[in-house]
């Protein structure tokens, strides 16, 4: 079992308005950071915590075997008001597929499962759709998945899988990374499959997810929020032959994922711009600067840590940029660690 918090949205089966002008939390919007963190705690307690982080590493002899799983989260709400399941495929395989390229692995085969409270033909072939792409733009295997139809349990759908990934031992990251390190980053794609509960939240207090989008690419501000995760495992061979020695996956808890890389200060410089939904987010529902980065990818949704030697060869070769460093936590981090963005101090 992975601790994650990826696709965390578990808070609330429907869009609450707030007051305008109230500032928006994501404890607020109904997902409290802390206790879900507590939640998980509890539970790896109780079964016990495999090899691994963002993914569960098993020996079997010369390789690991790689497990991660996750789910699409209340996007799926959006997904229902606009009638529009063809994309949350991707996401189900994007929430996956990430976290095992974060630790090192590549990922070869998944499985989903699908909870309905009624069997509906059309929204299951959609949701088919968007699994089949996505598994072709990850390019793994689709071997299976199950079908529950649940009406007292489920509202809706669910849609959650789980991937399955295999790596030489020495190809897994270390996963730590070292101070002087250089932080080599790539763009998101929008919001992509966490914190969607907070960006509904501000979106619907005085408008629909039908309404026209004031910024450019979309039609509606629904479809600016089902904009697809974008799979990383492009990155995989470029990261292993540029000697990373740990990434990130930038999803549930948004830019403190950093902190997962050790307990050091990451000063993030250059980050990718942030796309315009999230300043509409921001703006609707009055959201602090710390809390949008404590809760969104903001740009920027995986991060390596390399030999600042290889940060530029490895930008290089992909479509990333050099966007910070690693320093010592005695440098302004605590304990736990610290990020410093935009001149935050997370």
């Amino acid at each position: 079992m992975t601790e994650n918090g990826d696709g965390s949205d578990s808070g609330g089966d429907g869009d609450r308005g707030g007051d305008d002008g109230d500032e928006l939390t994501y404890a607020d919007a109904g997902v409290d950071i802390d206790a879900s963190e507590a939640a998980t705690a509890a539970l790896i307690g109780m079964v016990g915590e495999g090899e691994g982080d963002y993914a569960g590493l098993l020996d079997i002899g010369d390789r690991y075997l790689a497990l991660a799983t996750d789910g699409v989260g209340t996007k799926l709400l959006v997904a229902e008001a606009l009638a529009d399941y063809s994309t949350v495929g991707i996401d189900c395989i994007a929430m996956n597929v990430n976290d095992l390229v974060a630790a090192g692995v590549r990922p070869v085969a998944f499985v989903d499962y699908l909870a309905v409270d009624e069997p509906n033909e059309e929204f299951a072939e959609q949701v088919g759709e968007g699994l089949a792409r996505g598994a072709e733009l990850a390019d793994i295997e689709l071997v299976g998945g199950e079908t529950a139809v649940m009406p007292e349990v489920v509202r809706g759908l669910d849609l959650a899988g789980t991937c399955a990934g295999l790596a030489a031992k020495e190809g897994v990251f270390d996963g730590e990374a070292q101070a002087g390190d250089a932080l080599v980053g790539w763009e998101s794609s929008g919001i992509h499959s966490n914190g969607l509960t907070l960006a509904r939240e501000a979106v619907t207090r005085a408008r629909e997810y039908t309404d026209p989008a004031p910024f450019d690419g979309y039609d509606t501000l629904g479809e600016a929020l089902l904009e697809p995760t974008r799979i990383y495992t492009d990155l995989l061979d470029p990261m292993r032959e540029h000697g990373v020695r740990a990434a990130a996956h930038v999803t549930g808890g948004g830019w403190t994922n950093l902190t997962r890389l050790g307990a050091y200060r990451y000063v993030v410089d250059e980050p990718f711009d942030a796309q315009p939904v999230f300043g509409f987010v921001q703006s609707e529902g009055n959201v602090s600067d710390e809390e949008m980065h404590r809760t969104f990818n903001m740009g920027t949704g995986f991060v390596a840590a390399v030999d600042p030697e290889a940060a530029e060869s490895l930008a290089a070769a992909t479509d990333g940029r050099v966007i910070g460093r690693v320093e010592e936590s005695g440098s302004g981090g605590g304990d736990a660690g610290s990020v410093a963005i935009r001149g935050l101090e997370l």
